[in-house]
């Protein structure tokens, strides 16, 4: 098997070079049979690391633990959908899902029914191989899947307790699906560059890409701030860790682009902004897994075991310097014929200053990230940088991100005039007050909290005014009843309204995350039958026990939970002790509703059973998943059945030679 698994990596290396030099040719001597060529090589490709990952999981499901990845990574006591999962624990094996993934969107590039015969096929393909040959490089002589041990040992190290969770399986598999996918845009965005092309066209072709890729990140940020909430015990979703704050400063760039990149098809503004955008959105992905894999900054993702930093660092360097160069010598053609802003109170304008907000929400949490870094250059020691610094300034980074999505749907292009802003907003602003009212006379004081809320309903509210207009004009033309010129309004838009549930999926999580910053937490060590008291519940610690699962022990207590004097249910907070593990891992209980979430943590306990118990109550976070399912929602919604268009590219590409 590891002759087969180490062939296939080298195999599909050569071919890797192979192809790109073929594509290189192909576009000089303007021979498509070299292109072809070229696009079968990327299809062998796609097929070794398919069979290399086949290996590598066929190892690790029938535990064969001669090979020092499945001996690291699992044992054979742990259930099968684990030791699969494992395939991406470690450096080697992530590595080699990176790889497979990125010979899959170059394959699924080459043979698409939009490439066919297009003259941008052998750039964009030639750019993502050239990151291919990078990982395959690192798979073949620097963290390598397949090495053997000299011996076969008897039990396998195990997979780490805090991955054994159902957000292992998930987690990593989306980040990476989003990380490589912005390869795609970034390739077609630096082809269109070198081919002299700043038309629409590359952008028609690759927006679904990136909304996928961007789907994919969401869903990776998302899964893994559940995973953290449920599993880590610490009573919360997101710590600002570098890991983290490396998946997320993509995404807002990301963000940026796929509203920007409106004004362009438009109205032919913000070429270098845009492309700009994904060069920066790339080196992130590439920054983040120089974070994950140098050991520079403390965190709980990195692999600890890993020297991969430095090959990161050059190659992001490389891609970086290329990109710049390449930018910059088409400035000059990204000049011309570009549009200018006519209103500062126009959508063009506020789709600018919605970029701006985001561009520096990245800024701030890059800073933030690699403030340790910098800190222990100028002054010899690392100043860590902690969750208040993030909140404080992301919290008004948030708010004017609401605020400015709030504003777009309904201002005008090109020139907004007061009697437009009047009919717009004049209405909801009033119910927004009221609603800041109303908060107010319930007994809200913060002012942060009621800003925020009146700044959610006030975005809300235009969004629904703008289905209510569109509702309303299709009726007046069709007559069709409410449900169907609804139904059918949005399909005729998809990417307009799909963009509107969106906004709306993003509302309904700043509404848990406002109101998970007021949380109220207790710790307390009471006897059997003691009682815990947090706001309006009573927690009775009624009994602690244990029991057997396969070689694992798991301790729990069961507490009896009253609200209002009302018994609610019980909840059995968990400590597991593992066979094969040191540490014990911890299973949060979590009872709650769409109000707030109690949430119990089991933290020791003694022998005359007294027990210790971490008591959360955190208001409203349950939003924040909520939103984050229509925010997905939104974005398949968006581009399912979608059509890029009638676009015709202003250049020629290779010429097929007959011999």
């Amino acid at each position: 098997m590891h002759i087969i698994g180490n062939l296939s990596i080298y195999l599909a290396l050569a071919l890797s070079i192979y192809a790109f030099i073929i594509f290189i040719l192909g576009i000089y001597k303007q021979d498509q049979r070299l292109v072809d060529s070229g696009k079968a090589a990327t299809l062998a490709v796609f097929i070794l690391a398919t069979i290399s990952m086949a290996i590598l999981f066929i190892a690790l499901g029938t535990s064969q633990l001669q090979f020092e990845y499945v001996a690291s990574y699992t044992s054979t006591d742990l259930p099968l959908v684990y030791k699969l999962a494992a395939l991406w624990a470690g450096n080697a094996g992530s590595l080699l899902l990176w790889t497979f993934f990125l010979t899959m969107y170059t394959f699924m590039v080459a043979y698409s029914k939009k490439m066919k015969n297009n003259p941008l096929t052998p750039y964009v393909c030639s750019i993502m191989l050239a990151n291919t040959i990078f990982f395959y490089l690192i798979l073949s002589f620097v963290t390598k899947p397949f090495i053997l041990l000299d011996y076969v040992p008897a039990e396998g190290r195990g997979l780490n307790p805090m991955l054994q969770d159902p957000g292992m399986l998930l987690h990593p598999v989306t980040l990476y699906l989003g990380y490589v996918g912005l390869a795609v845009p970034f390739a077609f965005a630096i082809a269109a560059l070198i081919i002299k092309n700043i038309d629409a066209f590359w952008l028609r072709m690759t927006r679904r890409w990136t909304i996928v890729a961007w789907v994919f990140l969401t869903l990776g940020n998302v899964i893994g701030g559940y995973w953290a909430y449920m599993e880590l015990g610490w009573g919360g979703y997101w710590a600002w860790d570098p890991v983290e704050n490396a998946s997320f400063m993509p995404w807002l760039t990301v963000t940026a682009y796929l509203h920007s990149v409106m004004i362009q098809e438009r109205k032919g503004m913000l070429k270098i902004w845009n492309i700009s955008l994904i060069i920066l959105s790339y080196a992130l992905t590439l920054f983040g897994t120089f974070l994950v894999r140098s050991g520079v900054l403390t965190s709980v993702h990195a692999f600890g075991d890993s020297n991969l930093g430095a090959y990161f660092l050059i190659f992001m360097a490389l891609a970086v310097i290329f990109s710049l160069y390449i930018l910059m010598s088409r400035y000059h053609l990204l000049k011309q014929d570009s549009g200018q802003f006519e209103s500062f109170l126009s959508k063009e304008s506020s789709f600018l200053v919605n970029n701006l907000i985001l561009v520096g929400g990245t800024f701030a949490v890059f800073w933030g990230t690699i403030f340790p870094l910098v800190s222990e250059a100028v002054r010899g020691y690392k100043v860590t940088v902690g969750i208040p610094f993030f909140n404080t300034v992301m919290s008004p980074i948030l708010l004017a991100l609401i605020f400015v999505m709030a504003v777009c749907p309904l201002i005008a292009w090109q020139r907004s005039t007061t009697k437009n802003l009047r009919d717009n907003f004049l209405i909801p602003a009033i119910i927004s007050l009221v609603i800041v009212g109303l908060l107010a006379g319930l007994g809200m004081r913060a002012a942060y909290p009621i800003i925020s809320y009146g700044i959610i309903s006030f975005m809300i509210l235009t969004h629904i005014l703008e289905f209510y207009r569109g509702v309303k004009a299709r009726r007046k033309v069709t007559k069709e009843s409410v449900p169907v010129a609804l139904y059918w309004l949005m399909v005729k838009n998809r990417r307009r309204y799909g963009g509107y549930i969106v906004h709306f999926g993003i509302a309904l999580m700043a509404i848990g995350i406002v109101g998970s910053n007021f949380d109220s937490e207790t710790m307390k060590t009471i006897p059997k039958g003691g009682t815990i008291e947090i706001e309006d519940y009573v927690l009775t610690y009624e009994y602690i026990a244990q029991r057997s699962e396969g070689l694992n022990d798991v301790v729990f207590a069961n507490i009896r939970v009253q609200r209002d004097g009302k018994e609610i249910g019980y909840v059995q907070p968990e400590r597991i002790f593992y066979g094969n593990w040191e540490e014990p891992s911890t299973n949060v209980a979590v009872l709650g509703n769409l109000r707030e979430d109690l949430y119990v943590v089991l933290s020791a306990w003694e022998s005359d059973e007294r027990a210790t118990f971490v008591v959360k109550v955190n208001p409203l976070v349950r939003w924040v998943w909520i939103g984050s399912y229509v925010l997905v929602l939104g974005s398949i919604f968006a581009i399912w059945g979608g059509k890029y268009g009638n676009i015709t590219p202003r250049y020629k590409g290779p010429n097929r030679k007959v011999s």
